[in-house]
Parts: structure tokens; sequence; C-alpha cells
């Protein structure tokens, strides 16, 4: 059970309370990872950002009650925080910034590790990613959700970050589930973020996001073979917003009912029963695997899009 023995003593919790030390450790670790996202992507790299006051526009003036849940590919391991670190956006604000699933097994190893990670809520108490100088596998650290990768959607952890939607926060999430540099069409997306908008008790803004560029900033084989010690400088990144998705998710539940009882025998994860209308396992999975395919296909579209634009010639200025 997460949360007795080994890594899951260690994901300390109450270090992410806003009034923990008033607040000044949090405030200092996004200020110090801030900074370093503005360096690395709008400094000493060049950053495009395409329908960005979309994105600023639901960080930092949506109602209050109204959670946000973004999504994105996950091209390198500074995916987060370079993600944020372009100009305009507020990425040393902790009390504006995101929320994010981190996996347990490398950003929750130790007391250390757990601290910087966990600094940052503004809530009531309640990949796999973490700074590339700490670990093999990055993210920014504050306001991280630690995630026990295998255990399952309805571990204890993603009740954490359904506090986060409870309570109108913004929440990020790479629901391909690893990084891969690879340029090719948008992966599977795992079930998890699905499952996290269907069981909020306030249906979230879903904000697709796709970028390119960050897999030229830390490449996974570069360096003897390895990611580089420091991100690369002189790159091109490039970061498509979307606009917001819209979920009947009464229609969905009504259809998933009825697709349920189609459904052939599958292999079953135990799942609980899903409140308010007690939807089954078989009627979850279908309506988890809709809405994850309809944010796949929108996600596929904003890659192309990207792809497209890539392929615009700008003309010489001084020609003309």
């Amino acid at each position: 059970m997460v949360g007795e023995g080994g890594i899951g003593r260690r994901t300390l919790r109450w270090a992410g309370r806003a009034e923990h030390l008033g607040g000044m450790p949090r405030a200092a670790v996004f200020l110090a990872a801030g900074c370093f996202a503005k360096a690395v992507a709008a400094l000493l790299n060049s950053t495009t950002v395409h329908n960005a006051d979309t994105l600023l526009r639901l960080v930092s003036s949506r109602p209050p009650t109204r959670p946000l849940l973004t999504v994105s590919n996950h091209m390198s391991t500074l995916d987060d925080p370079l993600l944020w670190g372009f100009k305009g956006f507020p990425s040393a604000d902790a009390a504006l910034g995101r929320w994010v699933l981190a996996a347990e097994d490398i950003c929750f190893t130790n007391i250390f590790y757990s601290y910087l990670f966990r600094l940052g809520d503004n809530s009531s108490p309640s990949s796999s990613s973490s700074s590339f100088w700490i670990t093999d596998q990055t993210n920014f650290v504050g306001k991280c959700i630690p995630i026990t990768r295998g255990a399952g959607i309805y571990q204890e952890h993603m009740n954490e970050a359904l506090e986060v939607l409870s309570a109108g926060g913004w929440l990020h999430t790479f629901p391909e589930g690893k990084v891969s540099q690879e340029i090719a069409p948008i992966r599977r997306l795992k079930w998890g973020t699905a499952s996290l908008i269907v069981r909020a008790p306030v249906t979230p803004i879903v904000l697709p996001i796709v970028h390119s560029g960050f897999e030229k900033v830390m490449p996974e084989k570069s360096f003897f073979g390895r990611r580089p010690p420091l991100p690369l400088c002189g790159k091109n990144i490039q970061i498509i917003v979307g606009e917001p998705m819209d979920f009947d998710l009464q229609g969905l539940r009504r259809t998933a009912v009825t697709m349920s009882q189609e459904s052939s025998t599958f292999r079953s994860y135990g799942w609980p029963s899903l409140p308010p209308d007690g939807l089954n396992e078989a009627a979850q999975r279908w309506l988890y695997i809709n809405i994850s395919d309809r944010i796949r296909t929108v996600m596929e579209r904003l890659r192309s899009f990207g792809s497209s634009l890539k392929k615009v010639e700008i003309p010489d200025l001084t020609l003309l």
C-alpha cells in the first residue's frame, strides 16, 4: 500500500502544504526553477509559442473553482520546467504554478528529493522527471505528486491529483507515460489522465499542448551515449497550444453503460464501481479508452500543424 514502508514513507506530504515554514521554501524553489527555465528556453534557445494567450488566460484568470488539466507529449527529461519558460509566462510564481505527476521510484527515492519535489502546495492538506542535476529523469521541483508506476489508475496518490482538481488547481500530465525522442505520431495514451477527467467532482478544462525541440536541448544520447550534463544551446523550440476540449461526460457515461453490455470478456483489474451511477469496470474501460483516443487525436492534429509551420519558408527580408 502506498504510504507504508520503503519509498512510501518518504513522500513527505506535509512538505507541500502552503503553511510550511511560511511558504518561504516553496517560493525559493519556484524562483530558482523558474529562472532556470527562463534562461534555457528564452535566452539560450529560441522558443516560439502558438496560441500562448489561451494558456496564459487559463492559468491566471479562469474561474477560481474551475480546474485546469493540461496534457502534452513527452520529448525529453527537461520538458518540465522548460515548457513553462517562454517569455511572458509566470514560471517563477508558485501560486500559479502547475502540479505534475512524478514517478515515485525516481523523484522520491530519499528525504532530500522528496522534500524538494513536494514543496509548493496551495491547496488544503491533502513519467517520471526531476531536475536534471538531481536525477537521471527530470521534472520541475515543487508541487509534484508521486505516482507508483505499475500500481494502476486507482492507486492512493491519484486521490491527491483529484484533490488538486477538486480545489480548482492546475494539473499537468504526460499521458504518453514516458519520454520518446522519435519524430513520430503521438503514442497511445495511458488511461490515468482520462480517469482523472471522469472522476473529478468538477470537470476540468482540458488543454492539449504539443511541443518539439526539447529533444535537441536535452538529447538522450549525445554525450558519450548519454544525456549531456547541461542543456544544449542554440536550438529552436516550438510549443503549440491547442484549444480547450469539451467532454459531455453524462452522455459518454450513458454510452459506456450500453457498450459495456455488449463487450466481450476482458481481463479484470479489480476496479471499484464508479460513482455516482456505479459504472462497472467494462464501462469504465470504454470511457477511458474513448476519452484517451479523443485527446490523442487532437494532440496529433496539433503535432501535424506544428510540422506544417516548420515547412513554411521565411523570406529573407534583406533581399526585399
